[in-house]
């Protein structure tokens, strides 16, 4: 198997881009009707997600902030969405939370120690700062398709090509690795290969689990059942159920595309 370098972000691009996307969600959420659908997140609106982000920023905020070291107790998603914030004082609570959040990872250390969950972090603070910065750029662009959908003229701010090469290293090293053996799983097993802006990951499916590796197989693994290949910008989006393959029209998939569509519906981030 051959391999690329790969984005070695530091934590000080994360924390520019998890303010300014923070930013950008606010600013798109201001001009849009918080009754709107979030086509991405079934039975959302965009009331729903600001609610969502908004505590996700604060629950990640005791972590650094407060150092502790072990899982807290947290709202489900019934009761983060429930919470009693009136619509006329839900863009200031978001946008709070959003600058408590890059403040608490700005002040904290390089020595910080503190509970993570992905496993491949070079430290807490570099962790948290990634997801953050992640969690923050997907959902702002959920809020940007949602506006779009009631008004087509509306674009998308695209991601930056090293930081959605990130975030599609984050997903498919982190979380798919993280949930290897709950899925997506596959008998026969199948491989999806996946190329954006020259890095490249090689992810397999038997019937015990799923395995995600750098690199690009040689001639030694056989041929590809399901090649994706595109800018990074569109993958992100792909692998991240933010937009399917005929919306991305750079995007090429070749071989089986039941492949790509297994493994979208095994690796989805959810609250749980």
């Amino acid at each position: 198997m051959t391999t690329t370098g790969f984005p070695n972000l530091a934590t000080a691009a994360y924390l520019r881009q998890l303010r300014d996307e923070g930013d950008r969600l606010a600013a798109a959420a201001a001009a849009a009707d918080l009754d709107q659908a979030v086509p991405a997140c079934p039975d959302w609106t965009i009331r729903d997600l600001l609610r969502h982000v908004g505590y996700v920023h604060r629950w990640a905020t005791r972590y650094v902030s407060e150092q502790q070291t072990q899982l807290m107790p947290r709202l489900d998603e019934a009761a983060i969405l429930g919470q009693d914030i009136p619509d006329d004082a839900l863009l200031d609570w978001f946008r709070a939370g959003h600058a408590a959040l890059v403040q608490a990872l700005e002040a904290a250390g390089p020595g910080l120690a503190c509970w993570t969950f992905l496993p491949g972090a070079v430290s807490p603070l570099a962790f948290w700062a990634r997801r953050q910065a992640h969690e923050t750029t997907v959902h702002r662009v959920d809020v940007q398709l949602a506006a779009a959908a009631a008004a087509p003229g509306r674009g998308v701010d695209p991601v930056p090509a090293d930081l959605a090469a990130d975030g599609i290293d984050e997903l498919l090293l982190g979380f798919a690795r993280r949930n290897a053996r709950r899925g997506p799983l596959s008998d026969p097993p199948r491989g999806l290969f996946v190329q954006a802006d020259g890095y490249q990951w090689v992810a397999r499916m038997s019937p015990e689990q799923a395995e995600v590796e750098r690199g690009w197989p040689g001639p030694a693994a056989g041929p590809a059942d399901c090649t994706v290949t595109g800018p990074a910008a569109e993958v992100y989006l792909l692998l991240w159920n933010r937009r399917d393959p005929g919306d991305l029209p750079v995007l090429r998939l070749t071989g089986d595309p039941g492949v790509l569509g297994q493994w979208r519906r095994g690796v989805r981030v959810t609250w749980r």
